[in-house]
């Protein structure tokens, strides 16, 4: 035998015994073409932004240790980018996606090819647009699977079903951004809240219902991602509970409830094992917001079916034509959803083990909340006493730059685009749920945080009631967190810290800052880049609710930031 041939067969019955982490992913390739397309929703046609000409659009499937490329293509006239929500982007910075943050937005007739390596990560994700309000329109599943022959930690379902929540609106979402920064006040809201698309029943001329058909006695797992511009939903099927098994695309203690709440960038997988005598054939399931703030929103309530089918044959069983809707918590029921959130506990096991960092070399304390600017002269302003609204974190309103930030950053030419001299805490301390200081302005500033590689942190986000509580959804880019306390009223430093959760804090990637209360988080800045973190209300983001984290390159090559990729897009 030759030399080639016996290295080649001892080769061969080595990898029999290589671990599965020693089999790399697959390459996995997607062309998102950004094009106009007509849709009809509430009898109403208007063009819109959408990706391969869906609404919502295509779903992304991968696995974990996979490399996915996507190649975004834009035919319409809006400068735009992809967020790929969740993903953790370890060393791919540059396809992290904010439009600004990490990169300039593809302009008409350019492309980029978003490359990044899905490391350590598995579950339900989402992808959405990340300029302006475009994300209105543009967004759809991201959906990780195990590695082969890697299980889930709970029974393996029949059939799984991403479900979507989102907003319709009849008018342009840009033109009603536009028009509410201009004037100061809030923005016009959606006509409906739709699953999958469609908004349902309820709805005056709507003809556009989801459907879930399940099989009496069959186990399904329902991805549920929350997509809506701007509120937080209460959701319920009709006379069926479920079980929690995932939260932002980490695996949780299961617990089993029948309502559910979920934040704009958040997701839940839930196991819905269907009735073995279903005594009719259909039920209702809804969704409406849960919302505490000041001014007009959509209050309206989406439906869709649940419809059991026979086992044998896809034949609906017989249903009882009067379909009741299932209760759901009053719109402002801070109880419910502050009970819900306490439910969370990560999973823990030995495969999937909570990585709380227990000591903490950096500590941060924001404050969230609204604010506001004055009336430019000649100028009337519709926001609070003839100001315009602005939203902050630690009175700092983000301006966006119209460079990309991590291009500055990387090849040291920040001058002129960002400081590093975010406060680490509030500059002018005050009742912060009680009475209001009598100034409400905010600073406005392109600021960020600088942390050296590995730098574990906890920080403090405390709600603010100027202009009255409101719960906000914070995202982190870059980063999944430990959730490990949380609370009504002024965070208090010498008593509340005793009662944080360092054994199975919930993971996750976007939190409710409680409305009239604080949230605590930990998290190890192991991500050279610039990462965003925001208010994932599309309305408090365009009023400045933003800030900057700036991870430094450690010292290994696997801890260092890459240059960007040729095509990386020019402002």
């Amino acid at each position: 035998m030759s030399s080639a041939f016996l290295l080649a067969l001892l080769l061969a019955a080595m990898s029999c015994f290589l671990p599965e982490v020693a089999h790399a992913g697959i390459t996995r390739h997607y062309t998102f073409n950004l094009e106009m397309k007509n849709v009809t929703r509430l009898c109403h046609t208007k063009s819109m932004v959408t990706v391969n000409g869906k609404f919502p659009g295509p779903r992304v499937v991968a696995r974990e240790g996979d490399q996915v490329l996507i190649k975004v293509v834009n035919h319409v006239r809006n400068n735009i980018s992809i967020h790929w929500h969740g993903i953790r982007q370890l060393q791919s910075g540059w396809a992290d996606g904010p439009s600004y943050i990490t990169q300039c937005p593809i302009q008409t007739n350019r492309s980029y090819v978003y490359n990044f390596t899905i490391t350590g990560q598995r579950g339900t994700f989402f992808w959405h647009a990340h300029i302006s309000w475009l994300r209105a329109t543009v967004y759809g599943p991201l959906i990780i699977l195990p590695k082969r022959g890697v299980p889930y930690p709970f029974a393996k379902p029949h059939k799984e079903v991403p479900i979507l929540f989102g907003e319709w609106f009849n008018a342009d979402t840009e033109a009603i951004i536009s028009q509410a920064l201009q004037t100061g006040g809030g923005p016009n809201v959606s006509e409906a809240y739709t699953i999958n698309g469609k908004p349902g029943p309820l709805y005056n001329c709507s003809s556009d219902t989801f459907k879930l058909k399940v099989k009496p006695g069959k186990t399904y797992l329902l991805r549920l991602i929350n997509a809506a511009l701007n509120d937080e939903l209460f959701f319920r099927i009709a006379n069926h509970s479920f079980t929690v098994v995932e939260a932002d695309a980490v695996y949780v203690k299961p617990f089993k409830t029948d309502i559910l709440v979920i934040g704009p960038g958040q997701t839940t997988n839930i196991l819905l094992k269907a009735k073995l005598n279903p005594h009719k054939g259909t039920y209702l399931m809804a969704a409406r917001p849960y919302f505490t703030g000041q001014g007009t929103f959509d209050n309206t309530t989406v439906a869709g079916f649940l419809e059991y089918v026979e086992s044998s044959r896809n034949n609906t069983i017989p249903k009882n034509l009067t379909l009741s809707l299932p209760m759901l918590p009053a719109m402002n029921a801070t109880n419910v959803v502050a009970n819900f959130s306490q439910m969370f506990r990560h999973l823990n096991s030995q495969q999937y083990p909570a990585q709380v960092p227990l000591t903490v070399q950096k500590r941060f304390f924001f404050t969230i909340g609204l604010g506001s600017s004055p009336c430019p002269k000649n100028q009337t302003c519709q926001g609070p006493n003839g100001t315009k609204f602005q939203a902050s974190l630690n009175n700092v309103s983000f301006t966006l730059p119209t460079t990309a930030i991590l291009q500055s950053y990387f090849f040291r030419k920040s001058n002129g685009v960002f400081t590093t001299d975010f406060p680490a805490t509030p500059l002018m301390p005050f009742n912060y749920t009680g009475t209001p200081p009598n100034n409400t302005f905010v600073s406005n500033g392109t600021k960020a945080v600088v942390l050296p590689y590995n730098t574990s942190v906890e920080l403090v986000m405390q709600g603010t009631s100027i202009f009255g509580a409101e719960s906000h959804p914070l995202h982190l880019h870059g980063h999944n967190f430990f959730v490990v306390g949380q609370g009504f009223g002024n965070f208090n430093q010498s008593k509340d810290p005793a009662k944080f959760n360092l054994v199975d804090p919930v993971e996750r990637n976007t939190v409710g800052v409680p409305s009239g209360g604080w949230v605590a988080i930990r998290f190890l800045a192991d991500n050279p880049g610039a990462w965003f973190m925001h208010c994932h209300f599309e309305v408090h983001l365009s009023w400045g609710l933003k800030m900057m984290w700036i991870v430094l390159d450690g010292k290994l090559p696997n801890q260092k930031l890459p240059p960007p990729p040729s095509d990386l897009p020019m402002c």
